[in-house]
């Protein structure tokens, strides 16, 4: 499984990345507006910082204007990745784009049927919503398995990146599952490390440790 980053912070990025953790990052304008600072620049960054995929993020609506600002911010980089909303115009753009060779990351996914269309569509990545669906108690993960079953079942090459993931239990269902991409906070990704029943093995590791006074520098 791919994880990308979902995150404008460049430090942030800059140690997951250091670890081998970064395999790309998806970001936003809000996202972006938060930090202050110019977006072509920030992505520019981000772009020089990480190998894989950067998911820049269109901000117009109709298709004519979706796709020249996404020619604009494939300027930035090579490894850019315009990201468009699931909307009948995002999937005119879609197809423009990725038709002239370019990666499309299709997001805001909240069912299958849309799904299918942005793959038929050319997308290069679906972005499945988990957290927002399940914020209206519904089961985020069955959107996952439901993609995942339809392409399949047709060899549709468009990857499931599974995004507005809220907790480390949203990573391990999605990887069950068969998602081919998590995009998650810097902090969620951390939070995979933590287990009480090793904090509580460290603790009395390190008890043993100092009671023997055994060092080995």
């Amino acid at each position: 499984m791919k994880f990308f980053v979902d995150t404008a912070e460049i430090d942030a990025i800059a140690e997951l990345n250091d670890l081998g953790m970064v395999d790309g990052v998806t970001t936003n304008p809000s996202l972006i507006k938060k930090s202050g600072r110019d977006i072509i620049e920030v992505t520019k960054e981000i772009c020089d910082l990480v190998a894989g995929p950067v998911s820049a993020e269109v901000t117009a609506v109709d298709a004519e204007t979706m796709i020249a600002e996404g020619r604009k911010l494939l300027e930035i980089a090579e490894n850019i990745t315009v990201k468009v909303p699931l909307t009948w115009d995002g999937l005119k753009a879609c197809k423009t784009l990725s038709d002239d060779g370019h990666k499309v990351n299709v997001t805001l996914c909240f069912s299958a049927n849309q799904a299918l269309l942005a793959a038929k569509a050319g997308a290069t990545f679906i972005s499945p919503f988990i957290g927002r669906l399940d914020d209206i108690n519904l089961d985020g993960m069955e959107l996952i398995e439901d993609i995942r079953t339809v392409y399949d079942n047709y060899h549709f090459e468009t990857e499931i990146l599974a995004a507005s993931i809220r907790s480390v239990n949203h990573i391990l269902d999605s990887a069950r599952i068969g998602a081919d991409v998590i995009t998650a906070p810097p902090a969620v990704i951390k939070a995979m490390v933590n287990h009480p029943l090793t904090d509580k093995g460290l603790d009395a590791f390190l008890k043993d440790i100092k009671a023997a006074d055994i060092k080995i520098l």
